[in-house]
């Protein structure tokens, strides 16, 4: 069976079969969701949840991340560190879409940090179990053409993003095949939400859930709960949330090609939808062109109109938002704060800046068109933006690949950069550095519970 075959695979997979490619690329998901995770423990829904997961107490306890004086039982640790990650739409992107690390990493630095004494998990058995995680979500999103779109219905981490969670524990864990079986099917029980919940505090809780349910799925079938052992293979089971799901058995394990070695993850530079990314690039070279004859400020009082040429995502049309998770959803949002600001980043998504008058003047002026090649997936969208002005010159340009895609992804020190910056929102600077040479030498870490 399909189960049977992704049991066997997940059971299998050793630290040899990692690529050196493999490691690198999650090395550097692994360091940039740490940052977004830390920085987003500011936000106010991770503090909603982190005052609800007060109730809960255990023997067994693991870190809060950027908390000394606080720790929770690793279910509810995962809970709250998947919140932190997605608090702010900062996390990393694959391609079909899903946000594939902060549905994993939780799970399994809580997992690890819970393990009783004599069973020290290495940095190797966490990049492992990591990856494993991380493949599973690729391959079970690959049988579906529907999930190569932006999404409709639901949102994917609470779909993959739970199985994998649940794969990579299952893993960490050393369950068997029937285990690995009983996990994955358990996982299932506990998948999807509708994407209806985007753009509000209830979305962040997606991932956090995501990571919270694999590991409490694991951590049951390691107990000897059993599932439906053909979860995978089923319509009723996975199939349930596509509506041309299409499984197929995996690789043999001689010599395995991990997705990640195929393709790299998107790492966000301001935390927003993947797909304003391109509207902020294009809008930023716009305003570069406006503002060559006018002292680096921009015309306002010349804007005639503004066009937005994006693929239709109707959860990411927003012309008016009035929160800052709606903000992070709106291509019209992100284009007028780039060309107000000539560029977009964690301070653009204050309630100040949301609602100040030059940057609603621009989004009064601001509409959206939809041309039929412009498909709405990560994969190939593109944005144009145009600005029509008083005199009747028009101004504009085209983004078909941002810097962060996966095509064009971030330099090292960018990387580093973005972390240090989250990071330090919440943690000294000898910590942050700290972090940042664990999980570069995290293959030869020991213990990975030092981090």
């Amino acid at each position: 069976t399909i189960t049977g075959n992704f049991a066997n695979v997940i059971h299998g997979l050793n630290a040899n079969h990692l690529t050196d490619q493999v490691i690198e690329r999650s090395k550097r998901m692994i360091l940039d969701t740490l940052g977004v995770g830390l920085l987003g423990t500011s936000t106010e829904v991770c503090h909603k949840v982190t005052q609800y997961s007060k109730i809960y107490s255990s023997d067994l306890s693991s870190t809060i991340w950027g908390r000394l004086d606080f720790r929770l039982p690793p279910l509810y640790a995962a809970f709250v560190n998947g919140v932190a990650v997605h608090s702010m739409d900062f996390d990393d992107t694959w391609h079909p879409a899903t946000h594939p690390s902060g549905a994993v990493l939780p799970a399994v630095i809580a997992l690890s940090e819970a393990f009783p004494q004599k069973k020290k998990i290495s940095g190797l058995d966490l990049l492992l179990a990591f990856n494993v995680g991380i493949e599973v979500q690729g391959r079970l999103l690959r049988f579906s053409s529907e999930a190569r779109n932006i999404p409709k219905r639901f949102h994917p981490p609470t779909v993959v993003g739970t199985m994998g969670s649940a794969a990579a524990c299952a893993k960490l864990l050393a369950l068997d095949q029937l285990g690995c079986k009983n996990t994955l099917a358990i996982a299932a029980s506990y998948a999807g939400a509708p994407l209806a919940n985007a753009a509000t505090q209830t979305k962040p809780l997606h991932v956090g859930n995501a990571a919270k349910h694999g590991l409490e799925a694991a951590c049951l079938a390691s107990q000897g709960l059993q599932g439906n052992k053909q979860i995978l293979d089923m319509k009723s089971g996975i199939g349930a949330f596509y509506t041309d799901y299409n499984p197929q058995t995996l690789p043999t394990l001689q010599s395995y090609p991990w997705l990640l070695d195929q393709q790299d993850v998107a790492i966000k530079r301001f935390p927003a939808h993947l797909g304003t990314h391109w509207v902020a690039d294009a809008a930023s070279s716009v305003r570069r062109k406006l503002v060559e004859s006018s002292g680096n400020l921009l015309p306002l009082d010349k804007i005639e109109k503004i066009i937005l040429k994006v693929p239709e995502v109707k959860y990411v049309n927003r012309p008016s938002p009035a929160s800052e998770h709606e903000a992070r959803h709106s291509f019209q949002f992100v284009a007028c704060s780039a060309l107000l600001d000539g560029g977009v980043s964690v301070q653009s998504f204050t309630n100040e800046n949301i609602h100040r008058p030059a940057l609603q003047e621009l989004l009064h002026k601001t509409e959206l068109e939809h041309p039929p090649d412009n498909t709405p997936s990560f994969e190939s969208l593109y944005c144009e933006v145009s600005v029509t002005l008083r005199d009747g010159n028009m101004i504009s340009d085209r983004c078909d690949t941002f810097y962060g895609h996966w095509r064009k992804p971030l330099k090292k020190q960018d990387l580093e950069k973005k972390f240090q910056s989250n990071a330090l929102s919440v943690l000294p600077a000898e910590a942050t550095e700290g972090i940042i040479e664990t999980v570069y030498n995290l293959e030869k870490v020991e213990d990975c519970s030092v981090l």
